[in-house]
């Protein structure tokens, strides 16, 4: 177990190294297996690691996980924290969709990580979606809201319409393989213009 002594000290290059390679192994494990089916072994043999070596970064899996978890939320909640409410509507919702398909293309181990917690019940990330994800969520159904009441955009549900961007788009990483199965690797490459003309049509005044 890491000591007090050793996690106040400034990591070295080699042990920032090292940890990097840990949270990169553990995050090609958990998103393969789960946490419940995920162990401190196989994440060791994916570091090229001994376990021991893993408990002197981490004290256990769960620390590992929840690293894992707490750089993810900031990383899926950045594009909604881009949305300009100054902007153009329809340029900035198409902005949101295009960066959620392109993290859904490039981040396809870390969506599927995500939505396990999620489908879990969210026991080691409830806290962030209370707080920063809710915080955020509500500032841009009000961004939304505004646009509708100054008729920019079409009057929908502004929930429904962050859940159905995040449905359509994240549907590409985690149901990837079966994606691939039935139009062929690469469909993920047309889903931004379908998606673009989805939306423009539906929140077009």
């Amino acid at each position: 177990m890491a000591s007090t002594e050793q996690k106040a000290k400034k990591p070295s290059r080699i042990q920032l190294r090292n940890r990097s390679k840990i949270l990169e192994a553990a995050l090609d494990v958990f998103s393969t297996h789960g946490y419940r089916g995920s162990t401190l072994d196989q994440i060791a043999v994916a570091a090229g690691l001994s376990k021991p070596n893993i408990l002197y970064y981490f004290e256990g899996k769960e620390e590992i996980f929840v690293t894992l978890l707490g750089s993810l939320v900031d990383k899926w909640v950045e594009p909604l924290r881009q949305i300009d409410p100054d902007g153009d509507p329809l340029e900035e919702i198409r902005g949101y969709v295009a960066r959620k398909v392109h993290m859904s293309r490039d981040m396809e181990r870390e969506s599927r990580l995500f939505a396990n917690e999620i489908l879990q019940g969210a026991p080691r990330i409830g806290e962030h979606l209370s707080g920063d994800l809710s915080a955020l969520f509500n500032r841009t159904t009000d961004i939304l809201t505004t646009w509708m009441d100054e008729g920019k955009i079409a009057r929908v549900d502004p929930e429904h319409l962050i859940y159905s961007i995040w449905a359509t788009t994240q549907h590409y990483a985690d149901f990837r393989p079966q994606i691939d199965m039935l139009s062929g690797d690469g469909k993920i490459d047309s889903a931004g213009a379908f998606l673009d003309q989805l939306y423009v049509k539906l929140l077009t005044p």
